[in-house]
């Protein structure tokens, strides 16, 4: 979250204007955030000491302060693929994959729990069996790893970029070219900490392919390959082209548009996964079809594009 010190907070502590500002929060938890680098000044860490000149802009990024703990809970879950390495769960959008501030339950991980005996600890508790992530809204394929010894076969396999990463997604705006590659580094944003950008210059490398599948009028529907895992790397990517992902308010895509169906997500999908078998090296080939709100869209788009 973000606050704005205005001129009557000069010469404010720091912990004292956010304490003020988020009252529901004590001030001893505000001031661990500091310590943690959870609260930056106009994008910087500072002292929860430090005096507010009284124009700043302070993101506010929370933390629990209570361990949390990962519970198996009865929750259905649908498997495209199965064996004795590795569960590949097609993830429904509007799940968490583990649990996090404001997260503890409903979560892919507390689900996984319920269905399987062992899951990888690699990741520790909060995170068993857990290789990558997809965002909240973002649905399909994610490989879960059994056991250790697959955990580490794949996250090899991630970090070599050896795993084929497929998403299909609707963007604003027709694309001018037929396919495209972004690298530009994706990075924090420093003034909207709750997202991510590729405007700075400088911070991880990303690599987005891209071809487009079909243009409408207002929309182009795209495969997309990524060859990193980076925080919104795709959102991020397109929308730096100015192309946001559809419904992706946060990285620009307008609230609703006159005569198209709205969605109560962003159109990311995760359509396929490929990666090789931790035991036999054999590669295995995921697939999961677009869900029934993103093909209802796509269907509406071509009936209105004639």
């Amino acid at each position: 979250m973000t606050l704005i010190a205005e001129a009557a907070d000069a010469g404010k502590r720091l912990d004292s204007f956010v304490h003020e500002r988020l009252p529901k929060f004590s001030r001893s938890r505000v001031q661990s955030w500091i310590k943690d680098k959870l609260v930056l000044v106009n994008g910087a860490e500072a002292r929860a000491s430090a005096l507010l000149k009284g124009s700043e802009t302070v993101a506010v990024e929370p933390a629990e302060l209570e361990p949390l703990k990962a519970k198996p809970e009865d929750i259905a879950l649908k498997i495209l693929y199965e064996d004795d390495d590795v569960v590949v769960v097609d993830k429904p959008a509007g799940m968490v994959v583990h649990a996090g501030a404001g997260h503890n339950t409903g979560t892919l991980v507390n689900a996984l729990l319920h269905h399987f005996t062992t899951l990888s600890s690699v990741n520790g508790e909060l995170r068993p069996g857990i290789v990558h992530r997809l965002d909240k809204e973002t649905s399909g394929a994610l490989v879960v790893a059994r056991h250790d010894a697959a955990h580490q076969s794949l996250a090899r396999q991630f970090h070599d970029r050896e795993v084929e990463k497929i998403y299909l997604t609707l963007v604003h705006g027709r694309m001018e070219q037929i396919t495209g590659r972004i690298t530009a580094p994706i990075a924090r944003d420093p003034i909207r900490r709750t997202r991510m950008t590729a405007r700075t210059g400088h911070g991880r490398s990303a690599l987005t392919e891209y071809k487009i599948l079909r243009q409408f009028d207002l929309f182009s529907y795209l495969e997309v390959k990524i060859g990193s895992g980076r925080t919104h790397q795709i959102r991020v990517h397109l929308s730096s082209l100015k192309h946001p992902v559809f419904g992706d308010r946060l990285y620009g895509a307008p609230a609703e548009i006159p005569g198209v169906p709205a969605l109560d997500r962003f159109f990311l999908h995760a359509h396929s996964l490929q990666f090789r078998s931790p035991s036999t090296g054999e590669t295995i080939r995921v697939e999961s079809p677009l869900p029934p709100d993103l093909l209802e869209l796509l269907a509406a788009l071509r009936t209105s594009d004639g």
